[in-house]
């Protein structure tokens, strides 16, 4: 099992943080209170999320963080491989977290927008089987299947 196909747990968070803090040191920058309650809130998050309403829930639990702080936040977590970015309609940036959870794919409806996520062990046997080949380390993968829905 890749370290990315586990579930999630609360044991995971201080692994996490403390992933977070090596890549932001070595970076020469600070885990600041307001990256920890960004960070706390992306894991709180169920699937993919966007910015703003990241932003727009950690307004409502009582947390003060400017956009830009969030923004710069988010883009560090992509840097260091925690979360990644998820392009569905081409309008919107979505984020989900990676580390330390089973891939989440999705079936996108091109005429509604409707997504369905799932998790395939067929498409992580194909990605091990692909990095292999080329002597590769999956790290995590985003499989999206454009169709059109029957409703």
């Amino acid at each position: 099992m890749d370290k990315n196909e586990h579930i999630l747990t609360g044991d995971v968070m201080a692994p996490l943080c403390s992933v977070f803090r090596r890549y932001l040191r070595s970076q020469d920058l600070k885990y600041t209170p307001e990256r920890a309650d960004i960070l706390d809130a992306i894991i709180a998050e169920d699937g993919l999320f966007e910015a703003e309403s990241l932003m727009d829930s950690m307004r409502r639990d009582g947390h003060r963080a400017s956009k830009a702080t969030l923004y710069r936040t988010v883009k560090l977590l992509r840097e260091a491989g925690i979360i990644q970015e998820v392009t569905i309609d081409g309008k919107q940036s979505h984020y989900q977290l990676i580390y330390g959870r089973k891939p989440i794919d999705a079936l996108v409806c091109m005429r509604t927008g409707k997504r369905i996520e799932f998790s395939s062990d067929e498409i992580v046997g194909i990605r091990k089987k692909i990095c292999a080949e080329h002597g590769w380390d999956p790290a995590g993968h985003r499989f999206v299947i454009y169709a059109t829905s029957p409703e």
